[in-house]
């Protein structure tokens, strides 16, 4: 089926640096690199690369003229990509010698979604298809409750973590998929009652992941690498689960899968130019699973 990603599309700049900067502290970087981000399209070329089918709804600049193609030469549809009237929206990173990252974001064109421009990339759409969502969008809502309103399941990641967004999406949410800080905040903000009717998806980083549902609950482990650079990890990790599930795969072999791209991603620099392709995961799986 197809997944419908109403997504950030970013321009990242990278830097790495000794150190994460501190309050008044000045930082020489080591390298700098600029390329193709943001969470929605993290997730979208994941799906892509993991072999899943996905449609793109976003907003870029004139200046991102780019960054949509990028999308489109790793098999996503971008037909429903449109050019604001305002700059593509652009993070800046910094990467530390032990790969944690911080990272500042312009939202740009990703706030400029209009529901009309939603409506028509759903047209096509029904059941056994998905909508996935994250909070580095304006919008959310509008689209989720017209995906239920077509039979669509809805992913939701909540990231960058906001409990009014969460509470007003999750009504509309088939699976939510958060990591650890972000869980820590969803129970402190919201009663348990509000969760009980989707699935969780938590990841913690290097000590793996769970699926918790209320007819089964699947951890999988991390595997152990090297890492370089974590920026993109956890959207590598998502979109390869959701194309797994939606290709029928169980939900151990899924985020196993999920597992080992996201072990792949965090060896090479970048965010979305680090994702693996499906060959290179199935390779890794047989030779380290």
């Amino acid at each position: 089926m197809t997944i419908y990603n109403l997504g950030s599309i970013n321009i990242d700049h990278s830097y790495h640096v000794p150190n994460l900067p501190r309050p008044g502290e000045t930082v020489a970087a080591t390298a700098l690199i600029t390329g193709l981000g943001g969470k929605g399209a993290n997730q979208s070329i994941a799906i892509a690369r993991a072999g899943g089918k996905v449609a793109h709804i976003g907003a870029v600049g004139a200046d991102g003229a780019w960054t949509v193609a990028a999308l489109r030469a790793a098999g996503v549809d971008t037909g429903a990509v449109r050019v604001a009237d305002v700059p593509t929206g652009h993070a800046m990173i910094t990467v530390d010698a032990a790969a944690e990252n911080a990272i500042v974001l312009f939202p740009g064109a990703n706030r400029q979604i209009e529901e009309p421009q939603i409506a028509a990339a759903l047209q096509q759409a029904g059941p056994g298809d998905w909508l996935l969502l994250q909070n580095e969008t304006n919008a959310g809502v509008a689209a989720a409750r017209a995906a239920r309103d077509k039979g669509l399941r809805v992913a939701y990641c909540a990231a960058p973590f906001d409990a009014t967004a969460v509470a007003e999406i999750l009504p509309f949410t088939d699976l939510l998929s958060v990591n650890e800080g972000e869980a820590a905040q969803l129970h402190s903000a919201l009663p348990g009652a509000a969760l009980q009717n989707c699935d969780l998806l938590v990841t913690y980083g290097s000590r793996g992941a769970a699926y918790i549902g209320p007819d089964q609950s699947v951890k999988t482990d991390a595997f152990k690498v090297d890492p370089v650079d974590t920026t993109g990890a956890g959207d590598t990790f998502l979109g390869y689960a959701l194309a797994g599930i939606d290709s029928g795969l169980t939900i151990e072999a899924a985020l196993r899968r999920a597992s080992a791209a996201a072990a792949l991603q965090v060896t090479r620099p970048g965010a979305a130019e680090a994702i693996p392709e499906a060959g290179e995961v199935t390779a890794f799986l047989a030779r380290d699973g």
